[in-house]
């Protein structure tokens, strides 16, 4: 029963996250939904400016703090709606209190694991992760194919200090959501001026340089590994 206890805050987040995905709340976030929607919710956004914020701030860290895929439509909405500044402020405020939530609940899920077995994913991650806290940290924050809440829980197990998880989390967290706000609010300036998206859309440089970055930021694996390699011929 005291086991179960420890895992009660991580089976609750989880079930929310299960019972959003299932209720279809975060359809009405997908950029085809918001296209015919954004001019209406903008004027709400412009009377209720506080509201409006606080909605976004707490829909990013329920997404984060549940684990649940597609968060990124709400990432998208958020620079379709407030634009690339405010957005990236409003989505990095819940993302990071999202994760932070969930890196407590893991914790105190996994709690003293010392002679524990540990998940696949972390086994292979432990070795060089104790070498190397921070540069691990940092790492698995600013890769994007890694899945946001995994690596949040694996970082959990791994004992990550809450300071160094924290300004991961922030500097990665801002870099990655910040590409996504901007191509977010392409996506709104296209919809604006086409009323509708469509490929079209591919040919505006403000779509494009996002893109881009988020091509970047997929090849952060390779430069590493080239790195490690270089140095380890020293």
């Amino acid at each position: 029963m005291k086991r179960f206890r420890s895992f009660l805050p991580l089976v609750v987040l989880i079930a929310i996250g299960l019972a959003l995905i299932f209720s279809g709340a975060l359809d009405r976030f997908r950029p085809q939904n918001l296209a015919h929607e954004q001019a209406a919710m903008q004027i709400q956004i412009a009377l209720h400016p506080f509201i409006a914020a606080l909605i976004h701030i707490g829909a990013m860290t329920l997404a984060i703090a549940t684990g649940i895929p597609g968060m990124v439509v709400l990432v998208f909405a958020g620079g379709m709606l407030f634009g690339v500044v405010t957005g990236t402020l409003y989505t990095m405020i819940g993302v990071t209190l999202g994760a932070f939530l969930l890196f407590l609940a893991a914790r105190h899920a996994f709690g003293d694991h010392t002679h524990a077995d540990a998940p696949g994913l972390v086994n292979r991650l432990r070795g060089g992760y104790l070498a190397h806290p921070v540069s691990y940290t940092f790492f698995l924050r600013l890769v994007p194919f890694f899945p946001f809440g995994g690596v949040t829980v694996a970082l959990a197990w791994l004992r990550c200090p809450l300071w160094l998880f924290l300004a991961a989390t922030a500097v990665g967290g801002t870099l990655m959501t910040g590409i996504e706000t901007a191509l977010g609010a392409a996506i709104a300036k296209n919809i604006g001026l086409q009323q509708e998206i469509n490929l079209s859309l591919l040919h505006d440089p403000s779509v494009l340089l996002p893109l881009a970055g988020l091509g970047l930021l997929a090849l952060v694996p390779i430069l590493v590994n080239e790195l490690r390699g270089k140095a380890k011929k020293k």
